[in-house]
């Protein structure tokens, strides 16, 4: 999984690409966590359009950043995926709590 991280003003853009799975949430949550506090971002982009797989941890992932985001004020926001993760997201019912383009 590589992470790219891209802030500007209050949006922090996280682009995943590869797997998102129980082996890299972990990586993503510190990393992004620190960037958080880094650039006092309080919304959150993913782009998922180089996401490949992703299951229950990815969704778990999200969650997290959510309540994070959610408590500084901010919004979630999904990007970029395809037909298979959206359906994850909506079976989840993240699409309820994230805005998704």
């Amino acid at each position: 999984m590589n992470i790219e991280l891209s802030g500007q003003q209050q949006l922090l853009t996280v682009r995943l690409e590869g797997e998102l799975d129980h082996a890299s949430t972990g990586r993503i949550k510190d990393e992004l966590e620190a960037e958080l506090m880094h650039t006092g971002a309080k919304n959150v982009a993913f782009d998922f359009s180089a996401v490949t797989f992703m299951d229950s941890s990815g969704i778990g992932m999200i969650l997290g950043r959510y309540k994070t985001v959610k408590s500084l004020g901010g919004r979630i926001i999904l990007v970029g995926m395809s037909r298979e993760i959206e359906r994850i997201v909506k079976m989840s019912g993240i699409d309820k709590l994230a805005e998704i383009y």
